[in-house]
């Protein structure tokens, strides 16, 4: 969040100094590599989808930078999961929730009740939602 009274010059700095501490905490924490996105997505698939093993195994999961309106995508068939790039920036429980989200279209490939029911496991779930709902708005509020 910015304050309003920041100028346009101000934003541009403040986004700038926020993107690149980012970016280096990234590179500390290896938050960006795919591999730690794998594993992190096979740990919270055994916390919370333990009766469902096929969402501890999925073939791929990976950082992509084509995806600008989507926050994830997964194609059960093959047991792939892609997640936007954008998420990098927000914090881990709004990552978490897109990663179990994605996981439990490895069980239901629909939003269904059933599919929502097991992705509400997660705590956080509505107030994720919230987070990126709000993102998106503002996004397409930029380019109105």
């Amino acid at each position: 969040m910015i304050p309003d009274a920041f100028s346009e010059t101000e934003e541009r700095e403040w986004i700038d100094h926020m993107l690149a501490r980012l970016r280096q905490r990234e590179s500390r924490d290896g938050r960006a590599s795919d591999t730690a996105l794998r594993d992190r997505a096979v740990r919270l698939a055994r916390r919370y989808y333990p009766e469902h093993p096929e969402c501890a195994a999925p073939r791929s999961v990976r950082w992509v930078d084509n995806q600008q309106r989507r926050w994830g995508s997964c194609t059960p068939s093959d047991g792939t999961i892609r997640l936007s790039r954008r998420l990098t920036m927000m914090p881990s429980w709004v990552i978490d929730y897109v990663l179990l989200h994605e996981l439990a279209h490895l069980v239901h490939y629909d939003h269904s009740r059933p599919f929502w029911d097991m992705v509400g496991r997660y705590t956080k779930a509505e107030r994720a939602r919230g987070y990126l709902e709000g993102i998106a708005d503002a996004e397409a509020s930029e380019r109105r």
